[in-house]
């Protein structure tokens, strides 16, 4: 259903302004920020917002992480030799309503990684294009409940690894290097008076990626260089409320990955796709729609990984910036366009 007192990805749908021979500039600028740059947050495949059917959304953020400390098994060690680790992501995101109640989402992350001096000139950091990601979340019910709304939805999403990337260079690689298929379940409620909380879950199946060594251990001595990586569970929990009449959402949240399988890092070893990777994070965000630029919106966010096992302690903060616009129109409203 489409509502526009509610904002969906962006505030509201900008369906009337839309003009026909502004698309093919939309759509080339759209395709333009997709290639010629290159992590949802992700986050978006994962909330409850839809577009209104026809319309699309452009994503372009800036995420900045760092860690100084690490878990080795259970164990927090600080980074003695490497530093301080910085992994930053210059992610391009499209959302496309294909229907009101089924989206499409594509994504191309670029990462850099490098350490901070010193780190004794022994490692050098990497930078490239990561994963190419996709994504398609339908809403199944939406339906008024007591004093809100209560919304349910899935996502299912696929994503491998689009370069040639290094996926046993820990912790300065690009990403596990392997292939990942995602389900999760999505549930929302949302007050009439602006308040609203969120919960989901999902399971992460991931496949084999490839080393550049023929042998490696992983609680015992495997001659391959072919490695299993892990699949994982996925939870998030999230409580937020619109102001300024829906211009601005703000969220506070928790979130989790749990691997189902999995070795522990050794002692003062560097880690491997191979490890059982587990984190709680908890983050604030914010999402301001711009009222007198129709369809831009900036985001801001801030997170912080406070426990984990085979991992970095992690702290992130990003930026970015969406544009909404309608991408087709019907006969009727060619007409009244002209």
């Amino acid at each position: 259903m489409e509502n526009n007192s509610r904002p969906s990805f962006g505030k509201k749908s900008i369906y009337k302004d839309f003009n026909p021979r502004r698309f093919f500039l939309q759509l080339t600028l759209t395709l333009l920020s997709l290639f010629t740059h290159s992590d949802l947050l992700s986050q978006t495949p994962t909330d409850a917002l839809m577009m209104p059917s026809r319309n699309a959304c452009v994503l372009l953020s800036y995420d900045m992480g760092q860690f100084d400390r690490y878990w080795e098994g259970d164990y927090l060690r600080g980074n003695e030799t490497i530093a301080t680790v910085h992994r930053n992501t210059f992610l391009p995101m499209a959302a496309i309503s294909i229907f009101g109640d089924l989206n499409l989402y594509i994504g191309l992350p670029y990462v850099k990684t490098e350490s901070s001096e010193p780190n004794g000139g022994r490692f050098e950091g990497a930078n490239g294009f990561q994963d190419f990601m996709a994504a398609l979340k339908y809403r199944a019910l939406e339906k008024q409940l007591g004093k809100g709304k209560l919304s349910l939805l899935s996502t299912v999403g696929f994503s491998t690894p689009a370069t040639n990337y290094l996926s046993d260079y820990m912790p300065y690689s690009l990403g596990f290097g392997a292939p990942e298929f995602s389900l999760r379940g999505i549930a929302q409620y949302d007050w009439n008076n602006g308040f609203y909380v969120r919960g989901m879950g999902g399971y992460l199946w991931r496949g084999y990626t490839e080393a550049e060594r023929d042998y490696y251990y992983n609680n015992g001595s495997y001659y391959s260089s072919t490695m299993d990586v892990p699949s994982a569970w996925n939870y998030e929990g999230i409580f937020g409320k619109w102001f300024l009449n829906y211009s601005l959402r703000a969220e506070l949240s928790y979130s989790a990955i749990k691997s189902t399988s999995g070795d522990d890092v050794r002692d003062y070893n560097a880690a491997q796709p191979t490890n059982k990777v587990q984190f709680e994070r908890i983050g604030a965000f914010l999402q301001y729609y711009i009222p007198s630029i129709n369809g831009l919106g900036l985001v801001a966010y801030h997170s912080r990984v406070v426990n984990g096992r085979n991992t970095g302690k992690m702290a992130n903060t990003g930026f970015g910036i969406t544009y909404q616009f309608n991408y087709l129109m019907d006969k009727k409203e060619i007409e009244d366009e002209n």
